[in-house]
């Protein structure tokens, strides 16, 4: 209604009456719609109570039929398990009657002796064993004509006159003997004791040989960097096994001016015959060499090569001794499965002995009167580097 004031549509407002008749009419009017909605409601109802039977009916089969068909796969994977079975069985029948007749004609052939089976036996291993010995006598043949380990010079005796030895080069290098090393430059004694390093593993790997010591490697590879030497795991039979301690198989320009040999230097000599070094020696070239010595005589000695003492620091001369012994890799057949510990009770060279006999000076060995009489000497170095001993008695 517009204002009479503003002359604007302002809201319009009803009496009570009125409103009280409005709210009436639409009462009316819900109630009747909800009659009419409740009757549809009900026809409904009954429209569908005619499918419901229907559907349930439908579902009911549905659910059966797709357990009918789980039977149905079930039953034809027992059948397959059945027919797998059917010929597992068929095939054990088989190798079970041939078995029969292998077992019948067995016991139809005459059986051979214990006695005849076990001369067998032992004439097959023997050839084995002979075979892998003229394949490891191969090996070794090659090894040093491929490393060239040759004696070069000397004179055999003639008219009575006594012979002369040789110097034993490998890889046209000289390996002298211990006393002659400082003739020699460090280069060259790295050289040529790196060329035997070589060649002594090889040799050892040939005859399946386990060594006293072993050879490490600054690079921590086989030839790569400079050789170390200690012992490795073994008996006590020999004395090696206590020196653990890595001793430097190569010479330097300050090692070759030491002349003095740190085994023995300072110690009081109470036998002619015997020097005991100290318990930890410091590392020394003269200590590493004379591992190598061992092993080298070790090697010998496992392949029935006799190397004394005063030869054992012929180093090319034992190995050529070796790589000729009649007996070469007859034993090594022995090493299987694993190599056996060196230095066994029956090796009779100890190592104690033999560093004495490479570290003494022989102008320093003085001969006693009595073998059995205690004499004490007291070392001395002179100004040229040697030890002189005096006998004070």
């Amino acid at each position: 209604m517009d204002c009479k004031i503003c002359e604007l549509k302002q809201r319009q407002f009803y009496c009570e009456n009125c409103l009280k008749t409005h709210i009436r009419d639409f009462r009316l009017q819900t109630q009747h719609f909800a009659t009419d909605r409740d009757e549809q409601v009900v026809k409904s109802s009954r429209a569908l109570d005619g499918f419901n039977a229907s559907r349930t009916r439908r579902a009911n089969i549905s659910n059966i039929q797709s357990q009918v068909d789980e039977l149905m796969n079930g039953l034809a994977t027992l059948r397959k398990d059945n027919e797998k079975k059917r010929n597992r069985l068929r095939a054990l029948r088989e190798t079970m009657a041939t078995r029969r007749q292998t077992l019948s004609a067995a016991r139809l052939q005459p059986q051979p002796s214990i006695t005849q089976q076990a001369t067998r036996e032992a004439q097959e291993l023997k050839a084995l064993s002979v075979t892998i010995a003229r394949a490891r006598s191969g090996l070794v043949q090659e090894l040093v004509e491929v490393f060239n380990v040759v004696e070069v010079g000397g004179r055999p005796p003639i008219g009575g006159k006594a012979g002369t030895k040789g110097e034993w080069t490998i890889g046209d290098l000289i390996l002298p003997v211990p006393g002659d090393i400082r003739r020699y430059p460090p280069d060259h004694i790295n050289a040529v004791i790196t060329h035997t390093i070589h060649f002594v593993s090889l040799l050892t790997l040939y005859l399946g040989v386990k060594l006293p010591f072993e050879i490490h490697w600054t690079g921590r590879k086989l030839g790569v960097g400079q050789p170390w030497i200690g012992a490795g795991r073994g008996s006590e039979h020999g004395g090696w096994a206590k020196w653990h301690t890595n001793h430097p198989l190569h010479l330097s320009s300050a090692t070759l001016s030491t002349t003095t040999p740190t085994s023995t230097k300072n110690i009081p000599i109470t036998s002619e015959s015997y020097l005991e070094p100290d318990p930890e020696p410091q590392a020394s070239f003269t200590t590493a060499l004379a591992m190598l010595l061992y092993n080298v005589s070790y090697l010998a000695y496992t392949q029935n090569v006799d190397v004394p003492l005063n030869q054992a620091g012929d180093v090319l001369s034992n190995l050529w001794s070796v790589c000729c012994s009649s007996d070469l890799g007859k034993r090594s057949h022995e090493t299987n499965p694993f190599l056996p510990p060196p230095t066994p009770a029956g090796f009779g060279l100890d190592f104690m002995q033999l560093l004495q006999a490479t570290t003494a000076n022989p102008a320093s060995r003085v001969r006693a009167h009595k073998a059995r009489k205690r004499v004490e000497k007291l070392p001395e170095v002179d100004e040229d580097g040697w030890d002189i001993i005096e006998d004070t008695t």
